[in-house]
């Protein structure tokens, strides 16, 4: 993704990105309590530091939550059960993440097992490919997130390294761009 002060070259939200299952959208302000459930549950921030608390996330989190290029709501059934993020990794990120867009995603724990999360990635990943054809991804998990490691190779990572960090090994996947160039 580009970063936020580039000019986008694609428009933004992206019309609903549609799969057999699931719908990918821009967050709206009837996702909200979706957000506050995704945010405070211990389930899904076990390998993300912990979660935050409902409290904290109802005074804090904007009435539509996450509104920028890259942040897909996945709806299913209209209701939200998780979200999924493209941006351009951080400057303080691992040395071989540097310039290339991060994946990153959340899904509810109801969500869990039954191929959610490999159906909507796989479908931002295509969007991206649409848009940005030469962008390479990056995902970063914990080692110990078997479940994340599953996925990633499903998507098409491969190991880019492995480092330590926040008292966990970490794992830094790759999926080069469509057009084969990194």
């Amino acid at each position: 993704m580009p970063d936020e002060t580039a000019a986008h070259s694609f428009a933004w939200p992206p019309a609903p990105i549609t799969t057999e299952r699931l719908v990918l959208r821009a967050p709206e302000a009837r996702d909200r309590a979706g957000f506050v459930e995704l945010l405070a549950s211990p389930e899904v921030h076990t390998y993300l530091g912990g979660p935050r608390t409902r409290d904290e996330l109802e005074r804090a989190l904007p009435e539509v939550p996450e509104r920028w290029p890259g942040s897909f709501v996945v709806e299913l059934d209209g209701s939200m059960i998780g979200q999924i993020l493209l941006r351009k990794a951080p400057a303080h990120h691992r040395p071989a993440a540097a310039g290339k867009t991060d994946l990153g995603y959340l899904f509810l724990p109801r969500a869990w097992g039954h191929g959610y999360a490999a159906e909507a990635c796989a479908a931002a990943l295509d969007w991206l490919a649409g848009v940005l054809p030469d962008e390479p991804v990056v995902l970063a998990t914990q080692t110990a997130n078997h479940r994340s490691m599953r996925l990633a190779a499903k998507l098409g990572f491969t190991e880019a390294e492995r480092f330590r960090a926040w008292d966990a090994d970490q794992w830094l996947g790759l999926r080069p761009p469509v057009t084969g160039a990194v």
